[in-house]
């Protein structure tokens, strides 16, 4: 885990953003995020939450989702690089998903195309067991 390296000098909010964000163990907004961190007695405002994780986001640290409102959703990236997630779209949950064929199909795509630097986006949605409601 490091700071924010894309234009930001370390701060000790930046630092503490960096470890609330850490110790999320789903997807969290940026208002979540800077809830839970004023809650936790963090001073720091909402506009530092949300340029920090764009930072973050430049420097690959961490995955992004989108929520189904349009609200980009941030995660703290475990290891280099991206992951493809499964989200429930009735609750957040989440949880990560083999996706080596992805990689070798935008890598195919690439290479054909003869395009350079190709990224992608892959969100996976659904409805997890717990909030599926029951079948009788």
């Amino acid at each position: 885990m490091s700071a924010p390296t894309v234009g930001q000098r370390p701060t000790r909010q930046r630092s503490a953003l960096v470890q609330a964000l850490a110790n999320c163990c789903d997807f969290v907004s940026a208002q979540d995020l800077h809830a839970r961190m004023t809650g936790d007695g963090t001073r720091i405002g909402l506009t530092t939450v949300y340029r920090a994780l764009r930072a973050l986001e430049a420097a690959g640290e961490v995955d992004v989702a989108q929520a189904a409102a349009g609200e980009r959703l941030y995660r703290w990236r475990p290891g280099t690089g991206h992951r493809h997630y499964l989200i429930c779209r009735a609750c957040g949950f989440n949880r990560p998903v083999e996706a080596e064929v992805v990689e070798e199909w935008a890598g195919r795509i690439a290479a054909d195309s003869g395009f350079a630097g190709v990224e992608h986006i892959v969100e996976l949605t659904g409805v997890c067991t717990d909030c599926q409601p029951a079948t009788n």
